[in-house]
């Protein structure tokens, strides 16, 4: 999975468009540098918009999605932790102030599990860089309603019906696990896995069971 502008290992450039559309651009970039034809996409938070507006605008390149606690979301209400991010000056100073402690006691929340250790070190690692900071709070910034992407992509991908896989770990304090079923609505052949003793990120804290779940899915993908 490649580390996108802003965030992990890429780069962070000042320039770059850090919105939904602009990411959208930039998978899509990738994956014909690459030369894939045919993409069988793996979606993850905001890689969701990301992913799914790419391929709102190359159906025929998509061949099925996997959706980790995410997906086409009506209704939906920014949580908490993303209301700072959003607003002026608060953002800045929460991004300023958040020491290591207070960043593990705050992924503790809704992760019944806990998080590896060095899984917790390296996102901190990766989010006290500058350029990752600018990224979070413009792309945040940028993205008005997410709830809005289902009456503009939910008919389309209803319509696509393309092969869907849904992972939630049930703990998920950002995105309720009642969006997993939801996700019917707009890719009726989804099939839905809950983890219940999972959170946000139940590729961390449950990688064996999402494992089990993606790998068949997959590989039933590559068969047909």
């Amino acid at each position: 999975a490649p580390d996108m502008p802003g965030y992990g290992q890429a780069d962070k450039p000042g320039t770059f468009d850090y919105t939904v559309e602009g990411y959208a651009r930039h998978l899509g970039g990738i994956l014909t540098h690459m030369r894939i034809r045919r993409a069988h996409l793996v979606l993850h938070d905001f890689g969701g918009p990301w992913g799914l507006a790419w391929a709102a605008q190359h159906p025929a390149r998509l061949g099925s999605v996997t959706l980790i606690n995410i997906g086409i979301m009506p209704g939906y209400r920014w949580h908490s932790l993303a209301r700072i991010w959003r607003t002026p000056l608060l953002g800045e100073l929460f991004q300023a102030t958040t020491t290591r402690f207070a960043f593990g006691l705050l992924l503790k929340r809704g992760n019944p599990r806990s998080l590896p250790k060095a899984i917790v070190d390296r996102m901190y690692r990766d989010l006290t860089n500058w350029g990752t900071k600018r990224a979070v709070l413009r792309l945040y910034r940028a993205t008005r309603n997410p709830g809005q992407m289902a009456e503009a992509l939910g008919p389309l991908f209803r319509q696509l019906d393309v092969p869907a896989l849904v992972i939630w770990g049930a703990a998920d304090p950002y995105v309720p696990v009642r969006y997993a079923e939801r996700q019917r609505d707009f890719f009726p052949r989804a099939q839905i896995v809950v983890l219940e003793q999972s959170g946000h990120w139940p590729f961390a804290d449950a990688p064996q069971a999402v494992a089990d779940a993606l790998i068949p899915f997959l590989q039933k993908q590559l068969e047909t």
